[in-house]
Formats: C-alpha cells, sequence, structure tokens
C-alpha cells in the first residue's frame, strides 16, 4: 500500500493514498488519469497496468529508467518485475494505450550521500544504499569493472531531476515511440570514479575488476549466501557486459536544457559534508 507523503503535501501535490492489491480503488483514483509514470515494481506495477488500461488512461511509462530493456538478459538477478510489465504493457498498446521505456542509464544518485534510498528510490532494488555501486565517495573506495577489451567499462548516468524534466517534456509530444533515451553524460568507470577522486583531493583505494574475477566473486558470495553481495556484483557484471551504455540520446535533442554534469552534481550533493582539496 501506498504511504502518506507530508512532504510532498506540504510542497502542494495532490497525494492519494492507495492499495494495489485492491483493483476497484486503483480504478476509482485513476479516474480521470490520462498519463501514468511508474515508479513501482512487481505485482504492484502489473496492477496498476491492469487498471490505468481499465480506466481508459492513454499513456504509461513503467518502473524502467535505466539501461535499455534489449540487453537485459533472461532471466535476470535484478529483473524485479520489470519484463513481465513491458510485456503487459505491449498487450494493451494495440488496444489504446500507449507505453514508453525511458532510458537514462544510471541514476546520479547512486553517488549521492546515503545512496539513492536517501531520496527514496530504489528500496526494493537491495542495492540502493552509499557505495553499493562502483564507489563510496566517504570510503573513498570503488570498483572498476572492465570491458572484454581491458577498457574500463562505459556508463551513460543522469540525474533524477533532470530526468523529470526529460519526462515532463515527453508527455507533450504527439506520440510516444516504445523508447526515449536521455542522458546527463556518458563516460568510463575510471573517469568517473577520476571526477569524485578530484573532487576529494586524493586518489581512492581502487579494485579493479574483469568479467572473470567478478564471476569468481559472485561464487563465492553465492557460497555464503550473501544477497546483497551477489546484488552488487550482478551490477557490476552488468555494467562490464555494457547494459548501462547507450548512444543516440533522442530526448536530449527535443528539450530546451542542457542536462547537469556529472562533476558539477557531485559537487553539490556533498556540499559540506566535507572540505575538497
Amino acid at each position: 500500500m501506498l504511504q502518506p507523503k507530508p512532504n510532498l503535501s506540504a510542497k502542494g501535490w495532490q497525494v492519494v493514498v492507495t492499495d494495489y492489491s485492491d483493483e476497484p480503488d486503483l480504478v476509482f483514483n485513476l479516474a480521470g488519469v490520462n498519463v501514468v509514470i511508474s515508479t513501482i515494481s512487481g505485482a504492484s506495477q502489473l496492477s496498476l497496468i491492469d487498471a490505468a488500461f481499465k480506466v481508459g488512461v492513454t499513456r504509461f511509462a513503467p518502473a524502467e529508467f535505466e539501461g535499455l530493456p534489449s540487453l537485459r538478459p533472461v532471466p535476470d538477478a535484478l529483473d524485479r518485475g520489470r519484463s513481465l510489465a513491458l510485456e503487459r504493457l505491449r498487450q494493451y498498446q494495440p488496444r489504446g494505450m500507449q507505453y514508453c521505456v525511458f532510458v537514462c542509464g544510471i541514476f546520479y544518485e547512486r553517488f549521492a550521500p546515503g545512496g539513492m534510498i536517501a531520496s527514496n528510490i530504489g528500496r526494493g532494488s537491495g542495492i540502493s544504499g552509499e557505495g553499493d555501486y562502483i564507489m563510496n565517495t566517504r570510503q573513498m573506495r570503488a570498483r572498476v569493472p572492465y570491458e572484454a577489451n581491458g577498457q574500463p567499462a562505459t556508463i551513460c548516468a543522469t540525474s533524477v531531476q533532470d530526468v523529470g524534466r526529460f519526462v515532463a517534456a515527453a508527455i507533450g509530444m504527439l506520440q510516444w515511440p516504445v523508447e526515449l533515451r536521455m542522458c546527463g553524460e556518458r563516460m568510463n568507470v575510471s573517469d568517473l570514479v577520476r571526477v569524485a577522486e578530484i573532487f576529494r583531493g586524493r586518489p581512492f583505494t581502487r579494485v579493479e575488476h574483469s568479467f572473470e574475477t567478478l564471476e569468481s566473486s559472485l561464487r563465492s558470495v553465492q557460497q555464503s549466501q550473501d544477497m546483497q553481495g551477489q546484488l552488487r556484483i550482478i551490477s557490476l557484471i552488468a555494467t562490464t557486459e555494457g547494459r548501462y551504455d547507450f548512444t543516440a540520446p533522442d530526448l536530449n535533442s527535443l528539450v530546451p536544457f542542457t542536462p547537469t554534469p556529472f562533476q558539477l552534481w557531485l559537487r553539490l550533493a556533498w556540499a559540506g559534508q566535507f572540505t575538497p582539496s
């Protein structure tokens, strides 16, 4: 069940508390809504999709906001029901409900104080905490995955605020394609860590990983039944496989603003946490 959000209400947002397992309640609350932007996953999102179609919602954006769905393996340990949601949306598309997957790469907020969970993002992913992905800016440690060609893996990344601006602009499009791409910055992970090192004023303790060393680490944490450790390593393996990298961010050319560079975002996100050299 969605919980009350007094902080949003205080900002003037209309907040409706609903139960995703209660279809009549969902249908009632969605009456008159034309566009749904989902930020939930699993069975709750499937219920939301079904209710949205039932009341005549014309556009639905599923809770993707990451890499290209076409690059995900089957099965995918990081899926969290997203493939089922896309399958359901494909069924409804010919019957009048458009859908669009918004591809943005990695959220900058993975590298924020407290991680994504500090912004109430990715709570069900198991890897939303500070330092769960690539680097820990506070502790100055990093795990740098390398691709098969011997080069650091490349990712696209975007701030949550800019993703919101991109999506808001897309709502005004006459037609939604099934996929739209946006990118704040595309860089290899070694350069990403270097940005944080410059900010902190000293080198991080780096551990470099190939696909093979990550596979070995995964087997080790599987034996110890460390589920969070498994998810952390699987996300690094996904990075070496290029799942968060893409080109041709079409939304960037369609909106009248420039997304925030990672270096600027990092400095603002960590302002006051410590004094960079």
